[in-house]
């Protein structure tokens, strides 16, 4: 990955604000009270709130992020709340998870580079054992008219690093659909995530 990339993340993490606050995504959170705890995994954690909070329900969790910002904020964040989450830094290709080691996967607004997003989904799919869970949100292709009318509300401004229904149809072919759609929410977390933003919403099931 880009040097570049790397050094975005760990700008915006260095500082002593949460970029995206401590609080979990609202969508994460309505969706692992429906589930029984287990092992999780979450992909581009950044600074940690989804993982701390999935961690004081009880969750086993593991995370990753390409910014060592984001785990020391995230370690910083597990502390004051007084638990603990695995925390790794690098590339996925680079970790050592292990087959069918995760009962639930959560993607947050995990935008990777375009050109690797869809092989990274296909990878985190093999980590996932059989029946386990996909929870996702992230900005559709349809965001950019978001962000046009309010630079606040973040996210990607490249049309190929955001999503579509399609395009997760296709890089989880092979799960149960239990939701999947775009819709406009209003969202409210930290700095960089304020005001109406079009996202995709996903939970499916691996068969």
């Amino acid at each position: 990955m880009d040097a570049s990339w790397t050094d975005r993340w760990n700008d915006r993490y260095s500082k002593e604000e949460f970029a995206y606050g401590e609080q979990p995504n609202n969508y994460l959170k309505e969706q692992l009270e429906k589930l029984s705890v287990g092992s999780i995994l979450f992909p581009a954690e950044g600074e940690g709130r989804n993982a701390v909070f999935a961690a004081k329900m009880g969750w086993n969790v593991s995370a990753f992020d390409i910014s060592i910002e984001g785990k020391n904020k995230a370690l910083q964040l597990a502390e004051a709340n007084q638990v603990s989450i695995d925390y790794q830094v690098g590339e996925l290709q680079t970790l050592n998870f292990q087959a069918a080691q995760f009962d639930a996967i959560a993607l947050i607004y995990a935008h990777f580079p375009a050109k690797i997003k869809s092989s990274i989904h296909q990878t985190l799919d093999k980590y996932l054992r059989k029946d386990g869970v996909i929870i996702f949100e992230a900005f559709s292709k349809n965001h950019l008219d978001y962000i046009a009318k309010n630079e606040k509300v973040g996210g990607p401004k490249e049309l190929a690093m955001l999503f579509s229904i399609e395009e997760l149809q296709a890089d989880f072919k092979n799960y149960e659909i239990i939701e999947l759609g775009e819709t406009v929410i209003e969202l409210n977390e930290g700095v960089f995530h304020n005001g109406q933003g079009s996202v995709i919403r996903f939970v499916g099931k691996k068969n």
